[in-house]
C-alpha cells in the first residue's frame, strides 16, 4: 500500500510540474573506464522510468566497487547489461521509443504492430488491479490468448494514445512484470557476488547470462526459464559446493548453446550430462 500510495503522489506532482528528484550520483570510487557506460545507463534509466529509478541502478552498481576480481571489463559489462535488464521492453517502453522515432518530412511515420499475450498486458499494470484481471482471464481460459497492438504515429488519435501509454510509466514499478524483474536483477547480481567469492574465472559467464533474457513473449518466457535452469542445475550447486566443476564458465556456455524448446527438455537434458561429468560431493 505505501508504494501504491507514492506512485500516487508522483503522479499527482508530475501533472502539478513540480521538478524531479534531484539527479543519480554514481557512487564513489566508480573506475574511470565504466563512468562513461555507468553515465550512459543513468540517462536511459532517467528516460525510461525516473531519477529515482536511476539511482536504484547507481546503488546496485555500488555493491562492486572496490571488489576483488573486478577488472574493468567485467564491471563495464555488469553496468551495460543492468541498464538492458532494468529497461526491459513493456507495451509502456513501445509506446515511450515510438514517441521518440524521428518523424521524416514527406514520409508516413512507420506503424509498429507487435502481438502480446493477454497475461503480458495485464502483468504491465499495478497488482490492485492485475490480480482480478488475470484471475478474471484465467477462469475462461483467455490469459494466453494473444492480441495485436498497433504503435503509431501516423494520426493525432495514435500520438495521443502513445502519449498516455507511455505516461503510464510512473505506474510500472507496481506491476507484476517489474516484480518479477526486480527479483530476477537481485539474484543475478547475487550469482555474480558469488562467483566473484567462489569460482572469479566463472564471473563474466555469469554476468553474460543476462542476454538470455529480453524482449517479451515466447522468446522472453524461454529466456527466463533457461536462466533459471542454468543457475540452479550448474551455478547455484557449484557455489555451494554440492558440484565440482573444474571450468564453470565452459559448462554455462555450452549449456547456453543447446536450442531453445517450449519445455525445457533438451537443456535439461544437456545440464544432467554436464552434472555426469562433474563430481558430487
Amino acid at each position: 500500500m505505501a508504494g501504491f500510495i507514492n506512485v500516487i503522489r508522483s503522479t499527482l506532482a508530475e501533472l502539478a510540474n513540480r521538478s524531479e528528484p534531484a539527479a543519480p550520483v554514481l557512487p564513489v570510487g566508480l573506475p574511470a573506464a565504466v563512468r562513461p557506460v555507468a553515465e550512459d545507463g543513468v540517462a536511459l534509466l532517467i528516460n525510461y522510468q525516473s531519477a529515482v529509478y536511476a539511482q536504484l541502478y547507481s546503488d546496485r552498481l555500488r555493491r562492486f566497487v572496490g571488489r576483488r576480481n573486478v577488472s574493468d571489463e567485467l564491471f563495464s559489462e555488469i553496468a551495460r547489461l543492468l541498464t538492458m535488464r532494468m529497461s526491459y521492453h513493456d507495451p509502456i517502453r513501445i509506446a515511450q521509443l515510438k514517441l521518440q522515432e524521428p518523424v521524416t518530412p514527406g514520409r508516413p511515420p512507420v506503424v509498429d504492430r507487435r502481438r502480446f499475450r493477454l497475461d503480458e498486458l495485464v502483468s504491465a499494470l499495478p497488482e490492485i488491479v492485475g490480480d482480478p484481471l488475470m484471475w478474471a482471464l484465467e477462469r475462461i481460459y483467455c490469459a494466453h490468448r494473444t492480441v495485436p497492438i498497433r504503435f503509431s504515429k501516423a494520426s493525432i488519435w495514435g500520438i495521443k494514445r502513445l502519449e498516455f501509454e507511455s505516461w503510464l510509466r510512473r505506474w510500472r514499478l507496481l506491476s507484476t512484470r517489474y516484480e518479477t524483474e526486480r527479483v530476477w536483477v537481485e539474484r543475478w547480481l547475487h550469482m555474480i557476488d558469488r562467483a566473484l567469492t567462489k569460482q572469479p574465472d566463472a564471473a563474466m559467464a555469469i554476468v553474460q547470462t543476462a542476454t538470455m533474457i529480453e524482449g517479451y513473449g515466447t522468446g522472453y518466457r524461454q529466456g527466463m526459464a533457461a536462466w533459471h535452469q542454468i543457475i540452479d542445475g550448474l551455478a547455484k550447486p557449484a557455489f555451494d559446493g554440492t558440484l565440482v566443476i573444474t571450468d564453470l564458465a565452459d559448462a554455462i556456455t555450452r549449456a547456453r548453446a543447446v536450442p531453445r524448446d517450449p519445455k525445457g527438455d533438451q537443456l535439461r537434458k544437456a545440464i544432467g550430462e554436464l552434472r555426469a561429468h562433474a563430481v558430487l560431493n
